[in-house]
């Protein structure tokens, strides 16, 4: 049985939950749990059930549309359209999810419902049974045989996937400790930039300072997400990094080794305690 949506369980915030080495690995992102809230909609069944697919935009978004391999991060509300019964929505438990778009993690009706939908857009999805849940439906007891189903979902961030050719090249010259982070600008952003307790999504990769080796690289998957400023969010030194950068923005940063991993260094990536970090980033996104 699949969900109507999938959740990542893994935690960014730690950087940890990636592969050590030098070449790009899977990348998770931290589920969002400090989004403003939205209104719940109402949402109104169709008179009839529809016996394909109907996408009615309710409320039209900006930038780019979303495409297949895209995060996509959404509040939702389901109804049965036989009755308007409620049966799962996200709003209440105050936090949005996520989903990769176009790799079968979804209903059908969801996968290919949500192409071209565009940041800060609301969209109603009328999925007949057989791109929903067809004779097989999940056991919560609502959800009935043939049922077919409405959402409305918003939409509040498109995140593009990358593919490792994007990652940019960097040399890191090795270079000694610092107290403190020294931050400087290689691209400079004129989009937004974050505000506390705002979430930012990210590419990055991690060298060694010593060394110049790189570490990892989130290069090749979608961004990574965290929320900036919150305590526990991500480490200092990232929310340094990110500090007056706009979207658009690429930075390098030398962060002293206490400002990453709590100085303890990382087993999986093969740093010692102790070791600083070289991070460089780019900002993709601020909702």
């Amino acid at each position: 049985m699949r969900r109507t949506v999938a959740l990542s369980a893994s935690l960014l915030l730690t950087l940890a939950a990636c592969g050590g080495g030098s070449g790009s690995s899977t990348v998770t992102v931290v589920p969002p749990s400090s989004t403003t809230p939205l209104r719940k909609p109402v949402v109104s069944v169709p008179a009839v059930a529809p016996t394909s697919l109907r996408v009615d935009d309710l409320v039209k978004g900006d930038g780019p549309p979303a495409i297949d391999g895209d995060l996509l991060v959404v509040h939702y509300v389901g109804v049965r359209q036989a009755d308007g019964t409620e049966f799962d929505n996200s709003y209440d438990q105050g936090e949005p999810i996520q989903l990769t778009l176009g790799v079968g993690k979804v209903i059908p009706g969801w996968d290919q419902g949500l192409v071209g939908v565009q940041q800060g857009g609301r969209r109603q999805l009328d999925v007949p049974a057989d791109l929903a849940y067809g004779d097989s439906p999940p056991a919560t007891g609502v959800i009935q045989p043939g049922d077919a189903l409405t959402f409305v979902i918003d939409v509040l961030a498109v995140l593009p996937a990358s593919s490792a050719a994007d990652q940019p090249q960097v040399t890191v010259k090795p270079s000694g400790h610092v107290t403190k982070a020294k931050v400087s600008d290689l691209v400079t952003g004129e989009g937004s930039a974050p505000g506390e307790g705002e979430h930012v999504a990210v590419q990055f990769t991690l060298y060694r300072a010593d060394t110049g080796d790189q570490l990892l690289t989130s290069w090749g998957n979608v961004p990574a997400v965290f929320v900036y400023g919150a305590t526990g969010g991500t480490y200092p030194g990232i929310d340094e990094t990110v500090r007056g950068m706009r979207i658009g923005g690429r930075r390098q940063a030398h962060l002293p080794a206490a400002d990453m991993f709590n100085g303890q260094g990382n087993a999986s990536l093969s740093l010692p305690a102790g070791v600083d970090i070289v991070l460089v980033l780019d900002l993709v996104d601020v909702y």
